[in-house]
This record gives C-alpha cells, sequence and structure tokens, in this order.
C-alpha cells in the first residue's frame, strides 16, 4: 500500500459534478491498494495517520496529530500511486489490487481511521474524480505500508 498526506486546510472530491466529500481542516490521503494488501496493512496505515504529529502545536511546531488536533480525512483512492515507470513511456499498474480487494482494503482503512475517532469523507471508486484541495504549509508526506508495517519509501 503506497499512502501520500497532505495537509489541507479544506479539501473535496467531485464525480460527475456531485460533491461525493468535503473536509475542512485535515489530511487529504490518496491512497493506493497493491496486491497482496490486507487488513493489517490497513490498521498500520491508519494508525500513521491518525498518529503522525503533522499539525502545528501553540509554538508553530509540528507537533500535533489529525486526531489531536480535530481534524477529518478525505480518503481517495489512487491506483496511479503504484505505477511503475522503470520501462518504456506508459506505466504499468500490475502491481494494484483488482478492484474488489481494493475496495475492501479502502473500507478497511477508512473504518479504522474513524475506529480512531477522526471522521473520514470519501471519493468514489473507479469513477474519475476532480480533487480540490489547499495545501497547508504545505506539507506532503510518503509511505509505504507492507506485512502489517510502514516501510521505508
Amino acid at each position: 500500500m503506497r499512502i501520500v498526506i497532505q495537509r489541507v486546510s479544506r479539501a473535496s472530491v467531485d464525480v460527475d459534478g456531485t460533491t461525493t466529500g468535503a473536509i475542512a481542516a485535515g489530511l487529504l490521503v490518496l491512497a493506493g491498494v497493491a496486491v497482496g494488501d490486507t487488513d493489517a496493512d490497513a490498521r498500520a496505515a491508519a494508525r500513521k495517520i491518525t498518529g503522525m504529529r503533522i499539525f502545528p502545536d501553540g509554538e508553530g511546531k509540528m507537533n500535533v496529530s489529525v486526531a489531536d488536533a480535530g481534524g477529518s480525512v478525505l480518503l481517495v483512492s489512487q491506483f496511479t500511486l503504484l505505477g511503475d515507470v522503470r520501462k518504456g513511456r506508459r506505466p504499468a499498474f500490475t502491481a494494484a489490487a483488482a478492484p474488489a480487494d481494493a475496495t475492501r482494503i479502502l473500507t478497511a482503512l477508512g473504518d479504522a481511521v474513524e475506529a480512531a475517532g477522526v471522521r473520514v469523507e470519501h471519493g468514489r471508486f473507479g469513477a474519475h474524480m476532480v480533487v480540490h484541495l489547499v495545501n497547508d504549509g504545505p506539507v506532503t508526506i510518503v509511505f509505504d505500508v507492507a506485512d502489517g508495517r510502514v516501510v521505508a519509501f
């Protein structure tokens, strides 16, 4: 699983002109589910997403998590994060999980984030989405999850 987190002051997702999810301050989370990803990977990603201290404290230092800041998460599926660009000019997406598996893991990820007390809004899996965001900082973090733990990117 590959995760891209962007700290935002607001973000939303539109599908066919209709907003499917919107948040104020919080995190836009782009998630690419890989072949073989498990519920344990989703739980590990959720722990990192909700616990990472990337919001400012009273002194302006990144020392507060989204959960502690009272922020929300906008969770957007993005299989293109798993594009293999080593050969040719067109990415290969063979590392991306099949839609049924990816949907299940993304649901587990959203459920685990909500279980940590953070409100989750969603994009629409498989749809052409227009994502609007105001990146705050900017702060962007990228990490991979495998075997139930965060691994180096």
